[in-house]
């Protein structure tokens, strides 16, 4: 298996140091910038598996940066903040982004939770899983792909999963905590107000399919009872 592709912006040389150093002891390749501007070059030079974005950047913003990706495709972005507050959280997972941590941070978190969103973006499904439609929607789980009216759906790895677990089950009722254990793989901070996010998300991109998924207010979502086929 080739080495995966780490491209880490980071203006702090020595966070960059430290990480750059525990990445390639634990097996990955890293590109890496220092400003904004500099990280869409990498990304655009080194094609990256997975993206460490601090949000905090000269030139360019982490958020423009995740915009400017966003527009690009759907690599994996783990964001970087020195700054906890929820709003500022959520308007990561809202730019894009799979993961979110907080500084101070350890290498090994870090390791781990890349390790974690890179399982989920490659997750391996049964090559015999049937595609799945609603609507308009084709869901193909084999290749990870979603088309409306035969175009492509840009979604990230979690949106991917998100709506694959809720078009498996038309009319299951899912708590936020409950898909957050599945789609994340791990207990998360805030994770209900997580999932709104990437639901949001979701919706937005669906379009007019956004109605195939549900609130169930004071519970959680479910996709459309007979949405899926």
């Amino acid at each position: 298996m080739s080495e995966r592709i780490i491209l880490l912006i980071e203006d702090e040389a020595k966070i960059r140091d430290v990480l750059r150093a525990y990445l390639v002891r634990e097996g990955f390749r890293v590109c890496e910038a220092e400003d904004g501007k500099k990280g869409l070059e990498q990304y655009d030079e080194c094609h990256p598996d997975l993206i460490l974005l601090d949000m905090m950047l000269p030139v360019l913003s982490g958020e423009r940066v995740a915009a400017a990706i966003r527009q690009k495709g759907d690599t994996p972005i783990i964001m970087l903040t020195a700054r906890s507050e929820e709003w500022e959280r959520l308007q990561g997972f809202e730019l894009g982004a799979d993961d979110y941590i907080t500084k101070p941070f350890s290498p090994r978190e870090v390791v781990a939770r890349i390790r974690a969103v890179l399982k989920r973006a490659g997750r391996a499904l049964a090559e015999d899983e049937a595609v799945i439609r609603a609507g308009d929607l084709e869901l193909h789980p084999e290749s990870r792909t979603v088309f409306t009216q035969g175009q492509p759906l840009p979604l990230t790895a979690t949106e991917f999963d998100l709506l694959f677990e809720l078009l498996k089950h038309p009319g299951k009722v899912y708590r936020r905590a409950q898909l957050a254990a599945i789609v994340l793989g791990y207990d998360y901070e805030s994770m209900e107000r997580t999932i709104d996010s990437h639901i949001k998300n979701l919706r937005r991109k669906l379009g007019v399919n956004a109605r195939i998924i549900e609130t169930v207010h004071g519970v959680g979502y479910r996709s459309a009872p007979g949405s899926g086929e």
